[in-house]
């Protein structure tokens, strides 16, 4: 029991925090308030490429779903824009996150802790169930 207490008082830094009873282990209120991450909901601006390296570091934290406006570059350089879209994908999916466009300007990043909500993936489940074969778009494009 005490190396128990001793290991889980290492990790939460108070060994209050922590019941031991001979089933299981039970935290109290204080430590799961302490220790819980919160979820950052953030815009950024695309100007150049160089601004992928600050999206790149917030997402790669793992608390940050990025709201990214693409306008600036957009309307600066296509390429550079085309260049930035594959570093943030190839980043994101190597990473497990997920990235969608929506709307003409924006694209919202998230790590793997999200998940992009897509039309068609409720259409899909509902095709598998009922046989439908709309084709009506999304409003969410993958990229």
């Amino acid at each position: 029991m005490n190396k128990l207490r001793s290991r889980f008082g290492r990790i939460l830094r108070n060994p209050g925090d922590v019941i031991l009873t001979e089933d299981y282990v039970e935290l109290t209120q204080d430590a799961k308030k302490k220790h819980a991450p919160k979820i950052l909901v953030r815009t950024f601006r695309l100007h150049d490429f160089e601004s992928v390296k600050e999206i790149l570091d917030s997402i790669r934290e793992g608390y940050t779903i990025g709201l990214i406006n693409m306008l600036p570059l957009k309307d600066k350089d296509s390429i550079g824009l085309k260049r930035a879209i594959d570093k943030l994908k190839k980043t994101i999916e190597a990473n497990d996150g997920d990235i969608a466009a929506f709307g003409e300007h924006w694209l919202v990043v998230t790590p793997g802790i999200a998940k992009v909500y897509r039309a068609s993936m409720a259409k899909a489940e509902i095709d598998d169930e009922f046989g439908s074969k709309d084709d009506t778009p999304g409003s969410v494009q993958t990229y």
